[in-house]
């Protein structure tokens, strides 16, 4: 993982560690406070039909943002999610699908991020913005 925050990313193993985003295969690409990318396979986290489930869509876009309001928020802060919406352009049926959150506003309280995920071909299957609330530990 690329760090590019000086701050100990130490943190993130035991955020992962047997949490959603452990069993749905998300990993950490690169974590800082301005921009987290992750990513997580297609394969077992569809729905019925074999397209990526627009919930783990969900699950993406809110750990990356969430990860990235926590390290904004510093190791005395926590970072809760209040707020999320997604809007699914397509579908996905193999491979990863690869998101990018980058923080649209990093305030003392609030945190908000734009997320877009997207397939192995660059095609764009989801956009989300998450709003944490920042609060003390």
């Amino acid at each position: 993982m690329t760090q590019t925050n000086p701050l100990d990313f130490s943190v993130l193993g035991a955020v992962h560690e047997g949490t959603l985003a452990d069993r749905m295969g998300i990993e950490f690409l690169e974590a800082g406070p301005e921009r987290v990318v992750g990513r997580m396979p297609v394969e077992g986290n569809t729905q019925p039909y074999g397209l990526l489930h627009g919930g783990a869509s969900a699950v993406l876009a809110e750990t990356l943002g969430s990860v990235a309001a926590a390290i904004h928020a510093g190791p005395e802060r926590i970072a809760v999610g209040i707020e999320i919406n997604a809007t699914h352009h397509r579908s996905a049926t193999a491979g990863h699908v690869t998101g990018v959150a980058t923080r649209l506003h990093g305030g003392r309280t609030l945190a908000t991020y734009h997320i877009e995920i997207t397939d192995e071909q660059g095609k764009l299957v989801c956009t989300s913005r998450l709003t944490c609330m920042l609060r003390d530990r």
